[in-house]
């Protein structure tokens, strides 16, 4: 769901979090994501940007959703204070830099906690506050190789491990869990009245999202050793990718007896033809039959034959595709806001929607707003402005 051009104010939120005051240091990544989505269940997120020249498309960076910016130079006392008083009625702030260097700047734990002890600090770094590498530089592709979760995407034993785009370990292992934190620590504030320092790194997110692995592999049912010759690494012919005659994919992942069942008779198979799946000695087999009927027709064939049924088959879509298919289209999975089409906000919440209530705000497009907003007064306000140590600049 979206906000409309009338009702994008802080006092037309409600989502869950609405009334939640969010301080994000600006940065890049995981940090914004987690902010992007507290800000689509209702948060009021502001940004603090530092003063200087803007490049890029601010306005069109939809991970900037949301929010508001206001400029602060932190370098100044004046502007440190004045983020010091932002936080004094804050519930969250949220900062991504290497341990150590908010302390530097002014603003670490200790004393945004003397300023207000319920606040909730929030550091997202790759490595954690401490060990060994927690002060070295790192991205994606470094926490996959160091849980071990990049070998789970191996085809075999024999070949590399791809090089995914930077989100699993940036925005699943880091954004997404700093998000469930916050959440976590905002209800324990709720009850003791006390904040607490949230050290969510991405090396640890990337490792909790390995738990199912870890799980079958205690039941016998993985192979750490093999990758590429468990059930759903691709090892499977239930699991898989096939190529269809246009040279287009579908995914094909019926799993369960039941599931599998109905795509063989789809297929114009029989079960009692077939060399039994469960024993993986007849998986190449199987997997050469299936790639071979699949090859017989284009995608749009096997896609109508599909669609409906329980066989767990369907197209591999691009993202154009993916933006016109009807399932997404039916559930507003993606929508178009300020000339950009991007994912809706997620989870769905029945009785509290999340919005997108704003568009992205380029660097400090609201800070004479933000500051008298949250309490500070408008004769400061000018002052910090006509001084410099805040920017404002035109929405």
């Amino acid at each position: 769901m979206t906000a409309t051009d009338s009702d994008r104010g802080t006092a037309a939120r409600h989502g869950p979090l609405r009334g939640v005051k969010v301080i994000e240091i600006a940065g890049l990544g995981p940090g914004p994501y987690a902010a992007m989505l507290l800000s689509d269940m209702g948060a009021d997120v502001v940004r603090v940007d530092r003063p200087g020249p803007v490049s890029g498309r601010p306005e069109v960076y939809a991970l900037a959703r949301g929010r508001r910016s206001v400029a602060i130079d932190t370098k100044q006392a004046e502007g440190l204070a004045t983020l010091l008083d932002l936080v004094g009625v804050a519930d969250v702030l949220i900062e991504g830099f290497r341990p150590g260097v908010a302390e530097r700047l002014g603003f670490g734990p200790d004393t945004c906690h003397s300023h207000n002890p319920r606040l909730v600090y929030a550091r997202m770094t790759g490595w954690g506050q401490d060990g060994p590498f927690s002060r070295m530089a790192g991205h994606d592709l470094n926490y996959l190789g160091l849980t071990g979760a990049l070998t789970l995407l191996q085809h075999s034993a024999d070949s590399p491990p791809p090089s995914p785009p930077g989100f699993i370990a940036d925005f699943g292992g880091g954004g997404l869990m700093m998000a469930f934190g916050i959440v976590s620590a905002l209800h324990e504030a709720q009850r003791s009245g006390s904040g607490q320092v949230i050290d969510a790194a991405m090396v640890d997110g990337v490792a909790s999202l390995t738990t199912l692995i870890y799980s079958m592999t205690a039941q016998g049912r993985w192979n750490l050793d093999q990758p590429g010759t468990n059930f759903c690494d691709g090892g499977a012919p239930y699991y898989a990718i096939y190529e269809a005659a246009d040279g287009k994919y579908l995914a094909v992942a019926p799993i369960e007896p039941q599931f599998y069942a109905t795509m063989v008779d789809l297929l114009g198979l029989s079960l009692d033809e077939l060399p039994d799946r469960e024993d993986p000695t007849h998986w190449d087999e199987l997997k050469e039959l299936f790639a071979g009927i699949f090859r017989t027709k284009p995608r749009e064939h096997w896609t109508t034959l599909f669609d409906g049924t329980d066989a767990c088959v369907t197209p591999v879509l691009n993202f154009a595709e993916a933006r016109q298919h009807p399932h997404n289209l039916a559930r507003h999975t993606f929508v178009e806001e300020f000339g950009v089409v991007q994912p809706a906000p997620a989870p769905r919440l029945g009785a509290t929607p999340a919005t997108i209530a704003r568009p992205p705000a380029v660097p400090g497009a609201h800070s004479r707003e933000v500051l008298l907003d949250w309490g500070i007064a408008a004769e400061r306000v000018g002052t910090l402005i006509d001084s410099g140590v805040v920017v404002e600049s035109p929405a």
